[in-house]
């Protein structure tokens, strides 16, 4: 199953959307990469197993059940998160990428590429739906804590 969709981070038509730099956003998605556990509900821990310029290898622990990835970083541009399946876990891809067409917007594109099958059958149709669904609702749950996290680190800086 394929699926993208695209959310607003910058919208110049709504004074009470806080603006966020591509700069901020990047970091924002460093930090969801190196620590997921802040922003993926249920996971309990994360081992960084190896680490480059460009990319990391991770152990995701969700209870009793171990998912392992690979994250590439193209640094101000985009974070692929590719999962390898397993019995117990749908494999697939994840790509963020920021775009901004602009200086005024700014958005983050998400792309899931899964092994989840795709049918017409109206329950596997129904499946992805809810897949989807969840899919889209954890993305702008990402955007919201990058900028609880932008804001945070904003705060300081005020003071000084």
């Amino acid at each position: 199953m394929n699926f993208e969709h695209l959310v607003q981070i910058n919208d110049p038509l709504n004074p009470f959307v806080d603006t966020m730099t591509r700069e901020q956003l990047w970091e924002g998605l460093v930090l969801r990469a190196e620590q997921p556990q802040l922003f993926v509900l249920g996971l309990d821990t994360c081992t960084i197993l190896s680490r480059t310029d460009s990319t990391l290898e991770r152990e995701l622990h969700y209870g009793q059940v171990t998912v392992r990835d690979r994250v590439t970083l193209s640094p101000d541009q985009s974070v692929r998160y590719d999962i390898l399946a397993t019995e117990t876990h749908v494999g697939g891809s994840l790509t963020m990428t920021i775009e901004q067409p602009d200086e005024l917007q700014l958005f983050l594109r998400f792309e899931y590429s899964t092994t989840l099958p795709v049918s017409d059958d109206q329950d596997a149709r129904q499946t992805q739906e809810i897949v989807k669904s969840a899919y889209r609702e954890s993305d702008i749950d990402t955007v919201r804590l990058i900028r609880q996290y932008v804001q945070g680190r904003k705060a300081p800086d005020a003071l000084h």
